[in-house]
């Protein structure tokens, strides 16, 4: 029999402490993607001798998990409530936790990631909705500013955590402070809605849509991720042979999904403008962010010499402008065309990112710590204006919906592009490298041969003819290295420019004076007739 919530939301230090567990369970669960990433160097190292680009499956199939965890937390939370799955998913992500920890091979540990992500996946979404249900209506905003910082916070805190854990005490340290603190949030949150009851409905599960999605999402992120360490088609089937599977499967599940009452990824949704320009601009965006904050967090290690937990006090400087600006955003984007916020957040982005990748391997902490500051205030300004665009103009009945298929796809990307974004320093090396190698041999001003003089100094203080070449063999890969990353850097300034001038396709989302006057006029009338 359905039935009502029984009791009245919390109040006084219940609501507090609530307030206090759930923001820690969204901080620790959204650290594990940036926490981790961080930690790559070490994990590689750890794993039975893997590569760093195996290593960063860690990251990439975990936000994968995630994005496939939501269709499943909205399933589970219509049949079993909000509040039973929260706290079951808390305790399930406690024991995957431990799993990651206890991994030896990147055969066990990748799949252990996966299925920690897609616990996530239910842990978010089932997290705001038991947050946010026991603030009062007129305090609604005020808690959506505050699940905005939360969701922040790991883009800064969960980069320094996981640095700090693999520096001074061992990257599995992240995984088992999980496991504490999600068991406790869990027996806190579990003490203060113990006894609720709550509406349920039945609701089919579109296991043939789900199905499909999975295979097109994770034989996607897989051809990314081992792209080029199987040269992209060139001599492995098994790259070939995924490439046909996700192409094959594509157009089965868009029909599918179009004939389904209760699909996973509802496709009628792009029907609507504002929607689909808001997804687009969320993908691609997000694909950049992702991709370059992951790939700077490895690299400040890598080529600039940081030790891990130095390179995430880099990323602790996002904060400064970051949290007041998205305390304020959800006001800000009532009062102004959306459009706006957004376009002048992306050309925020587009002028950081250029400024970022023009660094060159003299980059003082403080030189690279002020960009970053101005990154986490475009960062902040990034997500709030689109989710505001993306419902614009959708039915009611739509708008959950609408901001779940955004998240999940926005999830996705960031999977995609820390892959990417690799692929894009992997490529641009070795020209910046054959550059390089021409400039200082002197087969591009013959005139000028600084292999030789810079060889010769070597020697006349006591280095080999050899030792020399080794030397400057290393200069030559790791400078070219850091003008890779920069030109992925200057890439993302552009895409950035890009969708700048794309997000005016969509429409106003600011409702004219007179039709405001024309809607209270009728609603008046009506009451007149009514009365």
């Amino acid at each position: 029999m359905d039935t009502d919530e029984t009791r009245r939301p919390l109040r006084g230090w219940r609501f507090l402490l609530l307030n206090v567990a759930v923001g820690l369970a969204n901080v620790v669960v959204l650290s594990n993607v940036p926490g981790y990433t961080i930690s790559g160097p070490y994990v590689a190292g750890n794993l039975q001798g893997v590569t760093p680009s195996f290593a960063s499956w860690g990251s990439t199939d975990h936000l994968i998990g995630i994005s496939l965890g939501f269709p499943i937390a909205r399933w589970l939370a219509a049949r079993y409530g909000d509040y039973l799955v929260y706290v079951t998913a808390l305790a399930v992500y406690a024991g995957f936790s431990l799993l990651c920890a206890q991994s030896e091979t990147i055969w066990s540990f990748v799949p252990m990631r996966i299925l920690l992500g897609m616990t996530a996946g239910v842990i978010l979404p089932t997290g705001q909705a038991v947050l946010l249900g026991e603030y009062p209506a007129e305090k609604r905003t005020f808690g959506v500013g505050i699940w905005a910082i939360l969701s922040m916070m790991p883009f800064t805190i969960g980069v320094f955590m996981g640095g700090f854990w693999s520096e001074y005490v061992d990257w599995q340290a992240l995984f088992y402070s999980n496991v504490f603190i999600t068991l406790g949030i869990a027996a806190i949150t579990g003490s203060l809605v113990y006894g609720r009851r709550i509406k349920r409905y039945i609701r089919r599960f579109d296991t043939g849509g789900y199905l499909m999605l999975a295979i097109i999402l994770l034989g996607t992120q897989t051809i990314f991720n081992q792209g080029n360490d199987f040269d992209w088609f060139g001599w492995s089937w098994f790259m070939f042979g995924l490439l046909l599977t996700v192409i094959a499967t594509l157009p089965c599940f868009i029909i599918w999904e179009l004939g389904e009452r209760n699909p996973i990824l509802d496709l009628r949704l792009f029907a609507y403008r504002n929607y689909t320009i808001s997804v687009i601009c969320s993908v691609a965006g997000f694909l950049v962010i992702q991709g370059l904050l992951s790939l700077f967090s490895v690299q400040l290690q890598v080529l600039l010499g940081y030790s891990s937990s130095l390179a995430g006090i880099v990323y602790l400087s996002m904060m400064l402008l970051s949290f007041p600006l998205v305390m304020v955003l959800h006001e800000i984007c009532q009062r102004v065309d959306v459009r706006l916020v957004a376009c002048a957040c992306f050309l925020w982005f587009s002028a950081t990112l250029t400024w970022m990748g023009l660094f060159d391997r003299d980059g003082w902490f403080d030189q690279i710590a002020l960009p970053m500051i101005f990154f986490g205030f475009s960062l902040a300004a990034f997500f709030t204006p689109l989710a505001e665009l993306a419902i614009y103009g959708l039915p009611a009945r739509l708008l959950q919906r609408g901001g779940e298929e955004l998240t999940l796809l926005r999830t996705m990307a960031g999977g995609f592009g820390i892959a990417l974004q690799g692929v894009v320093m992997f490529r641009r090396t070795p020209f910046h490298q054959l550059d390089l190698a021409d400039h200082f041999g002197g087969r591009r001003f013959a005139s000028l041969d600084l292999l030789s003089l810079f060889s010769d100094k070597l020697q006349a203080a006591g280095v080999s003819a050899d030792k020399a070449q080794h030397i400057f063999g290393n200069l030559i890969l790791e400078q070219s290295s850091l003008l890779g990353m920069n030109d992925a850097f200057l890439l993302g300034g552009v895409i950035f420019a890009m969708l700048a001038a794309f997000v005016w396709l969509a429409s106003s989302t600011i409702v004219p004076t007179e039709l405001v006057e024309k809607l209270q006029k009728a609603k008046a009338e009506e009451m007149m007739e009514q009365g």
